[in-house]
């Protein structure tokens, strides 16, 4: 039973015995999805007192100004006093974290941040936080199956498909969409495509679809008009430049996002505002835009299905893009929570819009349906800020249920996912981590590195080779060393810059106290360390 066990641990992914893990873990999450998604429903009714949640928009013009304008504020409150006790650094967790998570820690998640966070999101999305749900159930999926691994003490491989297992439910229960769940954990969470990886998290991603139609029924998403259809396929060429603007919108919207957040942390240590009070700040500006558009409450699919159904006017679709950027932007960059998916279809479908009426306007001769523009449009923004071409693709297709414009989607998706990759760093999510110093988007090559510990590899000091402490202090003295707490990251840089052949290794104190002298780190033994790190990740990608 014991060797059963270890065995189920260190190969499980290929073992009949770990889909029945994957399978509880899919229904965790997508109840998890399932819930938060409800709790979201009960919230935004209680606080706005509409019944029917999904014309929440419509409702909102009837309220008085002041109930549209405090909740917003309210909701920060809560939100900054959630994140200032619960989080170190005041900061929601979401998809970014995830991806973090499967890299550089053995596909764990932040447990008791993951779960404040989620609060926090609840909160915003409930109270006029314009962002999407699915970041937050992402991370909430990540705290199942971490909780999971750590319980049964799996291993680095084990817990990332435990957590890929749990993404996919999550995602599949969001939107309903099995297929396009389990490929989003694989392109977007873990990065590759292992066989051994595939079938444990398909039936997690069924799983958790199957929680979902349960709960909410088998209905689509959206549901577009009749008249979706590519009429002829000389309209591809424009298929192939709304690809290219709904690339370049993509990249407006990620880039307010970060100059958002680069200037609320700005003006909050310009004014002295307190940490706790930036998400009320934001909630202000949020209720005050939504006075005169409350299209930016919530998540935004009432407007996402008007677009797709061509019920907006040209200058309404493209001023509703446009207010939902910056209202976007002024969620996360004000520390509020949510994720951008959502938010991105809504952007996509309304600039597919805009392009197709304006399209259809100039060649109406050899043009199709204003409303497939939109669909093409929502898949390709959402793709090029998620990174994530191919599973958007069919996300899209499962949000609809219309299989026949798959051409136009997937011509507009490839431009846009490959002139939004060269503006940023692939996606959101990695660009996100980026800006932390957590460089993932160039591969296991670079970031590897990071996952080295120089304490691991630190030797004792000799009495004779060259290693000796009479070498170390000398070179210390050179300003040559490096900090025992740090990774290979630091070291190999100052091994290629120096050409030593090993680096004493220290302990650096903050009161002044001069270095500490631990051992050496030699060359040779990091170049191993990472030889073997790149063999383990080339045989998991494998599998």
């Amino acid at each position: 039973m014991c060797n059963g066990w270890q065995l189920l641990l260190t190969k499980g992914p290929g073992q009949v015995q770990f889909w029945f893990i994957a399978l509880l873990i899919g229904a965790a999450a997508g109840i998890a999805a399932a819930g938060f998604r409800i709790a979201i429903f009960w919230l935004q009714g209680l606080l706005y007192g509409v019944d029917d949640i999904l014309h929440l928009h419509t409702f909102a013009r009837s309220l008085a100004w002041y109930w549209i304008l405090l909740i917003p504020v309210a909701g920060g409150l809560l939100v900054g006093f959630i994140l200032s006790r619960f989080t170190r650094d005041h900061r929601v967790r979401s998809v970014a974290d995830v991806i973090e998570g499967a890299a550089l820690n053995d596909g764990r998640v932040e447990v008791r941040e993951g779960l404040a966070s989620a609060v926090a999101s609840w909160i915003t999305l409930s109270s006029g936080g314009s962002s999407g749900r699915e970041g937050p159930v992402v991370h909430l999926a990540g705290v199942i199956s971490t909780w999971v691994s750590d319980r049964i003490k799996a291993d680095a491989v084990t817990g990332r498909d435990l957590l890929g297992c749990a993404v996919a439910a999550a995602v599949s229960a969001s939107f309903n969409a099995p297929i396009a769940g389990a490929l989003f954990a694989m392109e977007v969470v873990l990065r590759h495509f292992a066989v051994n990886a595939f079938a444990p998290i398909v039936i997690a991603s069924v799983a958790g679809t199957v929680v979902s139609r349960l709960t909410f029924g088998d209905v689509t998403e959206f549901t577009l008009t009749d008249s979706s259809a590519l009429e002829f396929y000389v309209e591809l060429p424009a298929y192939l430049i709304l690809g290219l603007v709904a690339g370049l919108v993509a990249v407006a919207l990620m880039r307010s996002v970060f100059v958002a957040d680069e200037f609320g942390s700005w003006l909050q240590r310009r004014v002295g505002l307190p940490a706790v009070l930036r998400p009320a700040a934001a909630g202000l500006l949020l209720g005050g835009i939504a006075i005169f558009y409350p299209h930016i409450i919530g998540v935004g699919y009432e407007t996402t299905a008007a677009a797709l159904t061509g019920k907006l006017l040209l200058h309404e679709a493209i001023i509703f893009a446009v207010i939902k950027v910056a209202a976007l932007a002024i969620t996360l960059g004000g520390r509020m929570g949510g994720g951008v998916f959502s938010p991105s279809l809504m952007v996509g479908a309304l600039t597919g819009l805009s392009f197709g009426m304006i399209a259809t306007a100039v060649f109406p001769d050899v043009s199709g349906s204003e409303t497939l523009y939109a669909l093409a449009g929502m898949g390709a923004v959402a793709a090029a800020v998620l990174g994530a071409p191919i599973s958007t693709t069919l996300i899209v297709f499962e949000l609809t249920g219309d299989w026949q414009t798959g051409l136009a989607v997937m011509v507009a998706v490839s431009m846009s996912t490959a002139l939004a990759s060269q503006l940023v760093a692939r996606s959101f999510f990695l660009t996100t981590l980026a800006r932390r110093n957590i460089h993932l988007a160039a591969g296991p090559q670079t970031y590897l590195l990071s996952t080295v510990r120089v304490a691991r590899l630190t030797r004792d000091l000799t009495e004779k080779g060259p290693a000796t402490e009479q070498a170390c202090w000398q070179l210390i003295e050179q300003g040559i060393y490096v900090d025992g707490a740090a990774t290979l990251a630091s070291a190999m840089p100052i091994f290629d810059k120096g050409g030593a052949s090993f680096l004493p290794v220290v302990t650096l104190w903050s009161d002044g106290r001069p270095p500490e002298l631990l051992g050496a780190l030699h060359h040779v033994d990091a170049l191993k360390a990472y030889n073997k790190a790149l063999a383990a990740t080339a045989a998991e990608e494998h599998r």
